[in-house]
């Protein structure tokens, strides 16, 4: 697969699930994903797009997040485990997020070249961003 790791750190952050959407939650021209359930509002965003005035109790900070270039079929299997199983192996955890097109993965950051190595490796390529 080629891979692209976005310039943005990313957090993600865990509000009640009867919480109105916030604004700051869209203001990314890069990446963001918003999932509603009956237990939560879950939204990954920058850190940057985070209000500075707000503490959240339920956030984890400093991920990057990695891309699958290109549109994924959705009759293609095993890709999301072609990325996940080889970083499982060498205990770093990911956080995967799927969408119409592709899948992404946010790594935490002290990982980050650690698990790029191990992709390569995997025979997976990176290109810049």
């Amino acid at each position: 697969m080629k891979l692209t790791i976005l310039n943005s750190t990313f957090s993600v952050v865990k509000l009640p699930p009867n919480e109105p959407l916030p604004l700051w939650a869209i203001k990314s021209d890069v990446f963001f994903s918003i999932t509603r359930t009956v237990e939560e509002l879950s939204i990954v965003c920058p850190s940057e797009c985070l209000p500075l005035n707000e503490v959240f109790k339920d956030a984890e900070n400093d991920w990057k997040c990695m891309k699958v270039e290109g549109v994924l079929d959705f009759n293609l299997t095993g890709i999301l485990a072609s990325l996940a199983n080889p970083l499982a192996e060498n205990n770093i955890s990911i956080f995967a997020i799927s969408t119409f097109n592709t899948d992404y993965l946010l790594i935490k950051s002290h990982s980050i070249e650690k698990a790029k190595v191990i992709l390569e490796n995997e025979g997976h390529t990176f290109t810049d961003m």
